[in-house]
């Protein structure tokens, strides 16, 4: 067995959040997967590693409670009862009762909306300029996923808000104002689903939360679902519309004849999710290093999307690339169940805009998050000219 590679590689460096990619490379010329000094986690640098720890079943999503437990309870309880921090079988029985609704045909009969809401948007924009993000990227996501589950446009900004603190902790080193924004939303949100989730009971809609209200998931577990779709089901839609907006505008490009394809592309080349984690379970071979049971292994999805051994000039943005096998979505049993309606209303949003403003530019430079794992744009703004 080699010696295990080690990266010193700060995650959380201004440079490396603005623009990670060149020391992905720099990485990747080195080693494929190495242990980060500082955390212990070893970190992925090529496509390949990559999908062999997304779809490693010994590498599991195993969530531990934050610390202070009961200070941070607001917090845990969101994560320790959804699907995404449990493997199966828990993970089968809290993914099955809401799978339905995000399947293929489901997700088709949901275009017509998401056309009708893409159009209203664009035609409260003022044509001399607006910021992308507020005004048309954000909302419409937002709309969708609330108008599924049955939460009323109303909160649509208090929605917005709370995804965004709760999101604000998977940075790499959230601060004390970070953790405490993101308990108070937690909190917040929860009470919202919970008073839905009476109401339901009481009086059933065609949405979600009746669905769910009906299954055999406790209170708590249906509260954390909801919560987990709310957050999912917009912030892939708005930061990949945001980076793949931006990338494309700075080079002068617009979205090519099929404009899922340009979607695709928008998916790999400036990835929304950067890192997921996982946890080893058993001893497992990776890259010809042994990771020991109870070692971290954190996939980087933006460095496996930008592997030159996967991707022809992958740090050319081609709008008509065909061959695109990225894992911004996942992989494995952690795939992301909001694939489909996040790629449709994409195709959606990004037609609709440039259909109605084909000459679009940038005014301005674009204002970063100034994250890492979730990489994306606060603001965005456009002219018409």
């Amino acid at each position: 067995m080699p010696s295990v590679p080690t990266t010193s590689l700060d995650l959380a460096d201004p440079e490396v959040v603005a623009d990670p990619y060149p020391f992905f490379a720099q990485e990747r010329a080195r080693h494929s997967l190495a242990r980060h000094e500082t955390s212990g986690t070893y970190l992925t640098f090529a496509h390949a590693t990559a999908g062999a720890v997304l779809r490693d079943r010994r590498l599991g999503r195993i969530w531990r409670d934050k610390e202070p437990a009961a200070a941070m309870e607001p917090f845990n309880l969101l994560h320790r009862n959804q699907m995404m921090e449990n493997e199966p079988p828990d993970h089968t029985r809290l993914r099955r009762p809401v799978a339905r609704a995000f399947n293929r045909g489901h997700i088709e009969r949901l275009r017509p909306r998401v056309q009708e809401l893409a159009m209203s948007l664009l035609e409260e924009l003022d044509p001399a300029g607006f910021d992308v993000i507020h005004a048309y990227a954000e909302p419409l996501p937002v709309l969708v996923i609330a108008e599924l589950l049955g939460v009323p446009a109303s909160h649509t900004g208090d929605l917005r808000r709370w995804s965004q603190a709760i999101v604000r902790m998977y940075e790499v080193a959230p601060s004390a104002a970070v953790q405490d924004a993101a308990l108070a939303a937690a909190a917040d949100f929860a009470a919202l689903v919970r008073d839905l989730l009476a109401v339901r009971r009481g009086s059933p809609a065609d949405d979600l939360i009746t669905d769910l209200a009906a299954t055999e998931l406790t209170d708590d577990e249906v509260v954390a679902a909801v919560v987990l779709l709310l957050n999912a089901g917009h912030e892939a839609s708005v930061n990949v519309f945001g980076n793949g907006l931006v990338a494309m505008l700075r080079r002068g490009l617009r979205p090519g004849d099929d404009v899922a394809r340009t979607v695709e592309e928008m998916l790999r080349f400036d990835s929304a999710l950067q890192l997921f984690e996982r946890t080893a379970t058993a001893d497992v071979e990776l890259a010809g290093i042994r990771i020991r049971e109870g070692e971290k292994v954190a996939a980087l999805l933006g460095a496996a999307n930008r592997d030159p051994a996967a991707f022809e000039a992958p740090d050319t943005f081609d709008v008509d690339r065909a061959d695109n096998p990225h894992v911004a979505f996942g992989a494995g049993v952690h795939f992301c169940l909001g694939a489909p309606l996040a790629r449709m209303e994409l195709v959606e949003s990004v037609g609709a805009l440039w259909t109605r403003h084909p000459d679009l530019a940038l005014a301005g430079e674009p204002e970063s998050r100034g994250t890492f794992v979730l990489r994306g744009y606060d603001s965005v703004r456009v002219s018409t000219p």
